[in-house]
């Protein structure tokens, strides 16, 4: 959203600094965020805990995008995560005294209406704090159509470093990638110019690694169980050391609870990406040639294979833009089975609700059945004695979900299976969203840093020849040598393989990789596509690629359209994957034993 320019500050800055910048020590850039609801006092922890130059906070996600969108229709003048504006109620005054710049995407849908509401606060708080903001995003008025709420780029980093350059304090965005709100102040504290691609490069993958917050430090970790409970309760957030040459150093503030090792840093980098090449709009970094290693307690260097930095290559041509719309009318009903029968009660109540759809005139346009077999035999509690029916009902039409829906599964509380209840009477339907991505040229997105003094500047798209390949066309690296020989024993793939999924519009993608060098040859040989498929059957029908990364020992899959028009449609019962890879280190199948 372009808003109007802010009055030029006529105060003096109260830390002015050079530029460009020569300090020999790393630059040290934190995150506070990892999503919208993210730990609240997470700002001010980062803030006491330890020296930074830059604090970064996350707030966007394809999901809230959608949110703020319905929360722009009702209030034209909000549109970004307000709960940013609180922390900095009670951070302004101590980022300025530590010299602490911030730089977040909460601005969301409306990143001049949030800069405008920070130069208020720092008013009414007394704080001397120079604010600006990134435009540019906001391709909504290119992109109409029936349920629209949002369509906006995802930008990189330029704009961030031009604030910065030019003496902010605060710089906030709408819609970046992540990453760039570390690509963009590294940029700027070294002075990289836009071709500087394996230096971008380097500050992707730290930036990636931050980006979510403590799933780097311990947070949603498959071997959380190797480290002492008490440790991981309350992990701190992330800060990554980066060098003047891209390389970078994961770690977290002295005394904070989580743990940084290079499982930790792994299975960060593995989610929600791809294959060898992760294309943004600052660089194209090389994700097989980063190599990881343990420097210290809770300390991860990331460089490239041959020790020296990562390898970038130029941006591709265009911008990926998210589309948000409303799909329309979403409703649920949770029928609980007792005992025994389990299938025919489920067969019996089914058979009910689909003649009295049939016998009236609004049935839902999309009708889903699944039953989730929770119950167990001879069961000493009746919880356990349960089983769930998920009845779940799409339509344009809220009333089709809503009041058809609630009155065909209430009449059949008397007349139905022994033992009828439900979770929960349905209620009048909700909406739900869709989301899509297109991808328009570079040049067609006008990006805009927005200067504390009120000046426009306008941001040049990156520099270099884009890459021609396609970005699945690196090869697949030669298997490795032949998998340990000797007896096998049938157990959970979890014991020798973590995994870390993700949800990327439909598709999801799911990370694995094991630790040491046998059961990387063995996981490289057993876990093919066909596999992954056998072992989640709900993959079975779908496209899956398998994507290799050796230096990293991790395999990637990613699954085309299991996540159906994406997580605010609510396809499935884990909309966002996040349990996915869980799910296939549960299954079992033949590992040697050598390995367990």
């Amino acid at each position: 959203m372009t808003g109007p320019a802010p009055a030029p500050d006529p105060r003096p800055h109260p830390h002015p600094r050079p530029h460009p910048y020569s300090h020999p020590r790393p630059f040290r850039v934190g995150n506070a965020s990892g999503f919208y609801g993210d730990r609240f006092d997470a700002m001010r922890e980062m803030l006491t805990g330890g020296p930074l130059d830059v604090l970064t906070g996350d707030y966007l996600a394809e999901l809230t995008m959608l949110i703020l969108g319905r929360d722009r229709l009702k209030n034209p003048a909000g549109g970004y995560a307000r709960t940013f504006l609180r922390q900095l109620e009670e951070c302004l005054g101590l980022a300025h005294e530590r010299g602490v710049r911030i730089v977040a995407n909460a601005g969301g849908l409306n990143p001049a209406g949030l800069a405008g509401a920070v130069r208020e606060l720092a008013g009414r708080l007394g704080v001397p704090a120079r604010v600006a903001h990134v435009e540019g995003d906001d391709l909504t008025a290119r992109h109409p159509g029936p349920g629209n709420l949002a369509a906006h780029a995802y930008l990189g980093g330029e704009g961030i470093a031009v604030c910065l350059r030019e003496g902010a304090d605060i710089v906030v965005t709408g819609r970046v990638t992540d990453a760039a709100l570390v690509t963009g102040p590294a940029s700027a504290h070294f002075g990289w110019a836009p071709d500087a691609h394996d230096r971008l490069a380097g500050a992707v993958i730290a930036g990636h690694v931050l980006e979510c917050g403590t799933q780097a430090t311990g947070g949603n970790y498959a071997f959380f169980t190797e480290h002492d409970p008490a440790r991981l309760r309350h992990p701190g957030f992330p800060v990554a050391e980066i060098h003047e040459d891209g390389t970078s150093v994961i770690t977290k503030h002295d005394g904070t609870g989580g743990v940084v090792d290079t499982g930790t840093v792994t299975a960060q980098l593995l989610y929600e990406t791809s294959g060898a090449r992760y294309a943004g709009p600052d660089v194209t970094a090389r994700l097989d040639t980063v190599r990881l290693t343990q420097e210290g307690p809770d300390r991860v260097r990331i460089t490239g294979v041959r020790g020296d930095g990562i390898r970038g290559e130029a941006p591709p041509p265009t911008l990926k833009v998210g589309l948000n719309r409303l799909g329309g009318f979403r409703n649920e009903v949770g029928f609980v089975l007792t005992g025994l029968d389990i299938e025919a009660k489920a067969a019996f109540v089914r058979a009910q609700l689909e003649a009295a759809f049939t016998a009236g005139t609004s049935r839902p346009a999309e009708v889903r059945w699944d039953l989730v077999r929770t119950d167990r035999p001879d069961a000493p509690t009746e919880e356990t004695a349960s089983a769930l029916l998920r009845l779940v009902v799409r339509d344009p039409d809220q009333d089709a979900v809503g009041r058809a829906l609630g009155a065909a599964a209430v009449e059949l509380a008397l007349g139905s299976y022994p033992g009828f209840h439900v979770l929960a009477p349905p209620g009048k339907g909700a909406p739900y969203g869709v989301f899509e991505d297109v991808y328009v040229p570079r040049a067609d997105v006008d990006q805009v840093a927005v200067l504390p003094d009120g000046r426009r500047v306008p941001v040049a798209p990156a520099a270099g020849t884009p890459v021609t390949l396609a970005l699945e066309d690196v090869p697949e690296p030669p298997a490795p040598g032949p998998p340990p020989r000797g007896p096998v024993r049938r157990a959970p793939l979890g014991l020798v393989a973590g995994a870390r999924s993700g949800d990327k519009g439909g598709n999801a993608n799911v990370g694995v990789w094991v630790r040491t060098d046998d059961a990387w040859r063995w996981l490289a040989h057993t876990l093919t596509v066909d596999r992954f498929r056998a072992l989640l059957p709900e993959c079975r029908d779908l496209t899956v690629v398998r994507h290799s990364l050796p230096d990293l020992r991790a395999l990637n899959f990613v699954v085309e359209g299991v996540l159906g028009e994406g997580v605010a449609a609510q396809h499935r019962f884990d909309p966002q994957a996040k349990a996915l890879g869980e799910w296939l280190r549960s299954r079992h199948l033949d590992i040697p034993e050598a390995l367990l």
